[in-house]
């Protein structure tokens, strides 16, 4: 069973990754100036990790099962402290890139493992509060990494400057693996399949196909591959798809079983973390560029504008299982509503103050939104996995975890492209409005996608 200490030490875990993928935004402008390094190289150290992260997730799963949660959990949380290292010790721009893709690796065999040592460990009311727990660090770690960026570029401690936020890994990585190795228990999936190699090939090149030109084609000025790519992606992915389902239709077990798409709550589950991410991690971007190049923020006061959300986030991330054992899955539309008027609320601020924006002109958005994200992202993710097996905790955990960073991958490229397309034509301010609006659009999706999930949430 997983005690208190090692349900600290794997959420302590699944928060490093979500935060190292937001700490860079406020950092990029100090490692630009100092490495010298262009837009589309500074692209590359954020969407590197996150490309990487997100093609390796469901493998990582099935190595987990394969070869025992414990033992990929430890090991990919000390590679993920020797790349934090690495990053933070980077002579070069391209150092950096190749650090950071190495960091999304480790990241990918770290993550899927707490999801299915929650799973196999517990159950009952103990599962749905570590799960409450699990969804809470999530989305608390994805605004607190970028809050905390600011702060430690803006310390500069020891001189270290931008170097800092991933220096800072080491430590807590550390402390992590000396907790792992007393608290967290060993498990593996009780009949564990091999490796699935066509299915793992074919879902990184359909991941890869469709993030890698989303992410650096704007930069890159939309060359000649990056279409080609695109027009690639809808073939490779219905190829993945048909050689997932002839293995499941043989009884073996794919890297992404199809039959898990038959779990209603799963499949529905699933379907609202793509809105719901993709406008989240879009959303980080661009008030990270707004506030400090319109805005002239820097970088403490940048991260700070964000402190409401990310304080009233954690709050009613701790009320919200009582919520729902009230209410059950109603209060995750109730959390779509509150998420859309705190997003009107910001726009209203950007429209009426810029370029005068900051803590306390976006605290009423953010804290409302804050809200409303709280009382949908912990909820969602204990839906999506109250009905899988636990022989296939680790498979259904990457799945959902590949979906969340593909996602979060997805709206930084597309909602940060749109900005900046936008900014160059319509300036600043409009732009910033603008893409708050078409946010909101993806906030009124998740909302009506919302009202499918199941009333009673286990």
């Amino acid at each position: 069973m997983l005690g208190g200490p090692g349900l600290f030490t794997v959420l302590l875990a699944a928060a490093l990754p979500l935060v190292d993928f937001f700490i860079v935004n406020v950092a990029l402008p100090a490692v630009g100036a100092d490495l010298a390094a262009s837009e589309a190289v500074l692209e590359l150290v954020v969407a590197g990790y996150g490309v990487a992260y997100a093609v390796l997730l469901v493998l990582g799963g099935r190595l987990g099962d394969l070869f025992g949660r414990r033992r990929l959990f430890l090991g990919g949380m000390a590679a993920f402290g020797l790349t934090s290292l690495a990053c933070g010790l980077a002579p070069g721009a391209w150092w950096l890139v190749a650090a950071r893709v190495a960091q999304g690796a480790s990241a990918a065999a770290m993550l899927p493992q707490v999801l299915a040592t929650i799973q196999a460990t517990t159950s009952g009311p103990r599962r749905a509060k570590a799960m409450g727990l699990y969804g809470a660090t999530a989305g608390l770690s994805m605004v607190a990494g970028q809050i905390l960026g600011g702060v430690l570029v803006a310390a500069d401690l020891a001189g270290a400057g931008w170097r800092s936020v991933f220096l800072v890994n080491v430590p807590v990585v550390l402390v992590g693996l000396l907790l792992a190795a007393r608290t967290v228990p060993e498990t593996r999936a009780p009949r564990p399949e091999p490796v699935d190699g066509p299915g793992t090939v074919l879902l990184a090149l359909a991941l890869l196909t469709l993030l890698a030109p989303l992410t650096e084609g704007r930069s890159a000025g939309w060359p000649l591959w990056t279409w080609l790519s695109l027009a690639a992606f809808p073939g490779v992915a219905a190829a993945f798809w048909a050689v997932e389902r002839r293995a499941d239709g043989r009884g073996r077990t794919p890297l992404v079983p199809p039959s898990l798409f038959a779990l209603a709550s799963f499949r529905r589950g699933l379907v609202l973390i793509l809105p719901f991410s993709v406008g989240f991690s879009g959303f980080m971007f661009v008030i990270a560029v707004a506030l400090q190049r319109g805005a002239g923020l820097g970088p403490v006061a940048a991260g700070l504008a964000l402190a409401p959300l990310a304080v009233v986030f954690f709050a009613f991330s701790l009320a919200g299982p009582r919520l729902v054992a009230r209410y059950g899955g109603r209060v995750v539309p109730a959390g779509a509503v509150l998420q859309g008027v705190g997003v009107a609320l910001m726009a209203l601020a950007a429209w009426r103050r810029w370029p005068d924006l900051g803590f306390v002109e976006l605290l009423p958005g953010a804290a409302v939104a804050g809200a409303g994200q709280a009382l949908q992202l912990p909820v969602v993710f204990r839906i999506v996995l109250s009905e899988v097996p636990p022989d296939r905790a680790g498979v259904g955990g990457g799945v959902m975890t590949t979906a969340q960073q593909a996602s979060l991958a997805l709206g930084a490229a597309l909602l940060g492209s749109l900005f900046l397309s936008l900014t160059e034509r319509m300036g600043m301010r409009d732009a910033l409005v603008t893409t708050l609006l078409v946010q909101l659009a993806g906030v009124a999706l998740t909302g009506l996608l919302s009202l499918r999930l199941p009333r009673e949430v286990s």
